[in-house]
């Protein structure tokens, strides 16, 4: 089933913003930042399992200098982040009053889960692959930090779950339209790419690097694209 991952992610978006909302008061700074860091240490390990996937060493790193040089000359990082900053100027920072918003939980969780590189990434090994594991693995990263958001956010949180499954089944049902030019050896390459821009991610939550991992993000079409001449 090619939305099984993007129907577990935002289940469990929905599930951790609910039981969310059962705490009074957000928590505290130090367990936030004792789960965000367990969390990066499993985007780590997410990432370390599929790297060694690939069976052409070359076609990988051309794929990340061309899929590189693609999203910078874009500036894909910039355009999302003014459309992030469009976003809450438009519903969050121009709300008054010390309870959050619906707008506000919304938009800010949406901006966190949809916008990275696992959404991406796990949306397009859904769709052309079958393999829901990056997904899945996502769903509870997400469902913890929708549990963190929710305590402080509010109902808007939640709701954040219904975005997901429309935006990564979309990008699923795009890619499974790409199955014929998939062979075993593209879908490898592709994964291993894939697993470089999650470990990318995982060092920036571990604040090791300050990586723009969505300028890096169209490496993961360059295995298909390598494979039509190769």
């Amino acid at each position: 089933m090619i939305l099984l991952g993007a129907l577990t992610n935002g289940l469990a978006i929905i599930l951790g913003g609910s039981f969310g909302l059962i705490f009074k008061r957000g928590l505290s700074e130090k367990i936030t930042n004792a789960l965000m860091n367990a969390l990066a240490l499993c985007a780590l390990y997410v990432g370390m399992e599929g790297l060694l996937s690939g069976d052409n060493m070359l076609i990988i790193i051309l794929s990340m200098v061309l899929g590189t040089l693609i999203g910078e000359g874009l500036d894909l990082d910039l355009k999302v982040n003014q459309f992030g900053n469009k976003l809450e100027t438009r519903f969050i920072q121009n709300e008054k009053g010390d309870s959050p918003s619906i707008a506000q939980g919304f938009i800010s969780t949406s901006l966190i889960v949809c916008i990275g590189s696992m959404a991406i990434v796990g949306a397009l090994q859904s769709g052309i692959t079958g393999n829901h594991d990056i997904l899945f693995a996502k769903a509870i990263i997400d469902g913890i930090i929708s549990i963190v958001l929710a305590s402080t956010l509010g109902l808007g949180v939640p709701l954040a779950g219904i975005l997901v499954v429309v935006y990564e089944g979309g990008m699923a049902l795009f890619a499974s339209s790409l199955t014929p030019l998939l062979t075993e050896s593209v879908i490898q390459n592709l994964t291993s790419v894939g697993s470089l821009l999650i470990l990318g991610l995982a060092f920036n939550l571990l604040k090791i690097t300050d990586l723009k991992v969505i300028n890096y993000s169209p490496a993961i079409f360059m295995p298909i694209l390598f494979g039509l001449f190769i």
